[in-house]
């Protein structure tokens, strides 16, 4: 007999009323389920369920709003409270653009006084009315007699002028940038004169109209949103080709090196980054480094008096995009693998991947009795020791350490010789028995031996998010299970990072120390993140997961170099991957140096327009950043040598001399005109020298003559400061012969 039938059995014997000794009580224990309570309890699984993805969702509405208050408050300047809600960022914004927001809410527009009506001026009366007004500003000098006639004098710079805000769709603080705003008053200043050109019974050719528009928006452009004068200075490193040292350590073409070389220094270009790999100069023997055609290389390098950072590079160079140059691993490391394959990166279907070694035998003795790390530390204790004098002599300024496939620190998760293409998620690649092994004891330690498996539903290589079942919205990577096995993925990493640069610090000891992190950008707009989580990032929408990486990397007193991206990806390529890499490059130079780290940029393609390059100098020394923060160097890579020809370098000297802060800008533009640009001067002067004809008649007339004789005068500007410092190529020849026939045809004109 139980407590419990006790308690009832006295109560049977000391009440005198049968009917009240009987009192309804609650199953309990298996009574309750005889009882029906398991619909109950699943109801209650489903309230639970409900209320884990409530708190899922509010975290990542938490998420998005931080991120838009810090960037208002950082680079708007946006005087908003500690604890500011949305009705203080609606407030702030719309006082921005010019609205009156009181304190109970009330909001609406201040408006100019009406002024008295004007007598709209007949056709004839436009060149008087035009003479009264002197020529305006570039920002507003786009009026043209069709505006005249719809507006009064005083409303002529206050409700014809276009709008001054263009603001983007994309959350990423980038969007409100200067360069959006000068670019929306561009396009309205382009219709504006495309109208005013039609309407005009002229004989110019619509051709030829249209590449004046183009030539005077970009003067117009380049006046305000180029000019870097008194910006910080950001020195310029250039990596030199692949191919300049054979497998077999030997320099190819000394003479054709000084030739590129004496062209980079003929550009002010600080200094130059070279790989050292580690299957030339270890390619056939353990711990037999061969640096000979290296040393040959510096020497030539030192000649110049040029700076020099070098690059351990433990990964394979080769494949689709490198031509006929392949580096592979060492040729002894590449025999242990064919015995045991395991120590290569392995995915879902068993293929291994010889790309770099795989970050489980960082510390298992596989290789000839030594582990990964302590044959990474042999080649960089080896390398140290054989050019002590120039690091005696300060000529090697840097060493940046490769920690991964492609010398970036992340997984080879989308490699294209496995048969990966943009803008796949790419696949884990954790499935080598030594990851493995770390996994399944990584889940005995949390108490749950079942969750040491790989998932079995993130897809392939090319699928995409929305496919899986794992990175799905409200996907598995965040169940339990899915956050303890990206934890462990994305810990792997860091230890990896952890581990080398423990022992990269004791070789070079008071040298500055260089990683690269990789900018995975596609998928970036969905809730996983699935593009940087097979990469080794732990990165969804609600937590940051370049924290703990970050963290790391200021222990060591590293500098992070990071890929600066083609930014200008277009919007059909945008909308299919979702992708967003101004977001991208906002959340992590923002981690980066709020952390206190060093930060140093490194272009991903080549570049050979002038859109590339001012994007990339705008992320290299943003100036809406309110604390003046900046990169502390920027490599410039090119697939090709210099010397061939096949870069313009009036545009590699304008991007370099934009980095140094020495650009002044109407000096500059045209330096930065190539072949294209050059072709259309011809009809741009006889659009000039026409224009003289529609002066008279027109009011944009003399506008464009004046224009016309500021390009002249730039022209020869540049001229003489370019013949000065004996830069002049062949394309620039051709533009003074230009600006020459530009010069004749206004003076003819006149």
């Amino acid at each position: 007999m139980d407590e419990d039938d006790t308690i009832t059995t006295t109560t049977n014997l000391v009440s005198p009323n049968p009917q009240a000794q009987t009192q309804t009580r609650r199953p309990r224990g298996f009574a309750a389920v005889a009882a029906g309570g398991s619909s109950g309890n699943k109801g209650k699984k489903e309230r639970e369920k409900e209320k884990e993805r409530t708190k899922l969702r509010e975290r990542h509405r938490r998420a998005i709003t931080s991120r838009m208050l810090a960037g208002l408050r950082q680079y708007g300047n946006f005087p908003l409270p500690a604890r500011a809600d949305m009705n203080d960022v609606l407030a702030a914004l719309a006082r921005e653009a010019g609205w009156v927001v009181e304190a109970d809410g009330t909001t609406y527009r201040q408006s100019p006084p009406t002024p008295a009506p004007t007598p709209t001026p007949s056709q004839s009366q436009l060149p008087q009315l035009a003479a009264a007004f002197p020529v305006e500003s570039p920002l507003s000098a786009s009026a043209s007699a069709m505006s005249l006639t719809h507006c009064s004098a005083k409303q002529t710079t206050l409700d014809c002028s276009p709008s001054l805000l263009g603001i983007d769709d994309s959350l990423s603080p980038a969007s409100l940038d200067s360069s959006v705003v000068i670019g929306e008053r561009d396009r309205e200043m382009d219709t504006k004169y495309t109208t005013a050109a039609s309407a005009s019974a002229s004989p110019i050719n619509s051709t030829s109209v249209q590449c004046g528009i183009e030539l005077i928006q970009d003067i117009h452009s380049g006046e305000h949103g180029s000019d870097f004068t008194r910006t910080p200075y950001v020195p310029v490193y250039v990596k030199l080709p692949t191919g300049v040292i054979n497998n077999f350590c030997q320099l190819i073409d000394p003479e054709g090196v000084r030739q590129e070389l004496s062209h980079l220094k003929s550009l002010n270009v600080d200094g130059v980054v070279i790989d050292c790999w580690w299957g030339i100069v270890e390619g056939w023997s353990p711990q037999k480094y061969v640096w000979s055609g290296y040393r040959e290389l510096f020497n030539i390098i030192q000649e110049f008096k040029m700076n020099l950072q070098v690059v351990m590079a433990f990964h394979e160079y080769g494949g689709n995009d490198s031509g006929d140059t392949l580096i592979a691993l060492p040729q002894w490391v590449m025999e242990i693998g064919k015995d045991n394959p395991d120590i290569f990166f392995t995915d879902r279907e068993g293929r291994r991947n010889p790309e770099c070694l795989s970050w489980g035998i960082d510390k298992e003795r596989v290789l000839k009795g030594r582990t990964a790390i302590e044959v990474y530390f042999d080649f960089m204790r080896s390398f140290r020791t054989e050019f002590d004098d120039l690091f005696a002599e300060g000529q090697i300024s840097a060493v940046e350490i490769g920690l991964g496939a492609s010398g970036e620190l992340k997984y080879p998760s989308f490699s294209e010789r496995m048969g990966w293409r943009y803008p796949g998620i790419g696949e884990f690649q954790c499935y080598d028995k030594y990851l493995q092994q770390s996994l399944c004891r990584a889940s005995k330690l949390r108490g749950h031996s079942f969750w040491g498996k790989c998932p079995d539903n993130a897809g392939q290589y090319n699928s995409r998010p929305q496919e899986t079942g794992f990175f799905c919205e409200r996907g598995d990577y965040d169940s339990y299970y899915g956050r303890f096995f990206l934890h462990w993925y994305a810990q792997t990493l860091i230890d990896h990072a952890d581990n080398v640069l423990s022992l990269a610090s004791l070789a070079f000891e008071e040298i500055k120390i260089i990683i690269k992190v990789p900018a995975i950008h596609w998928w970036y707009k969905t809730a996983s993140h699935a593009a940087e989580l097979t990469a080794g990032f732990y990165n969804p929408t609600n937590q940051n997961g370049y924290s703990p990486v970050f963290e790391v990397l200021r222990k060591h007193s590293v500098t992070l170099k990071f890929v600066c991206l083609r930014l200008q990806v277009s919007g059909l390529e945008n909308d299919e991957a979702l992708a967003d890499p101004e977001g991208l490059s906002w959340q992590v130079l923002n981690s980066a140096w709020d952390r206190g780290l060093t930060v140093a940029g490194e272009n991903a393609l080549s570049c050979y327009e002038r859109e590339g390059y001012m994007r990339i100098v705008e992320m290299a020394k943003p100036r809406s950043d309110p604390d003046r923060r900046h990169f502390s160097f920027f490599v410039y890579q090119q697939p090709t040598p210099l010397v061939q020809g096949t870069i313009c370098f009036s545009e590699v000297d304008y991007f370099i001399k934009s980095m140094h802060g020495e650009i002044a800008v109407m000096a500059s533009f045209t330096s930065s005109l190539r072949l294209p640009h050059m072709i259309s001067f011809g009809s741009v002067g006889l659009w000039l020298w026409l224009g003289i004809d529609l002066a008279w008649g027109r009011g944009c007339g003399w506008v464009l003559i004046l224009r016309g004789a500021m390009v002249m005068e730039i022209t020869l500007v540049e001229v003489w400061r370019s013949a000065s410092d004996g830069l002049l190529m062949v394309d620039q020849w051709v533009l003074i012969l230009r600006g020459i026939l530009v010069a004749e045809v206004v003076v003819m004109g006149g």
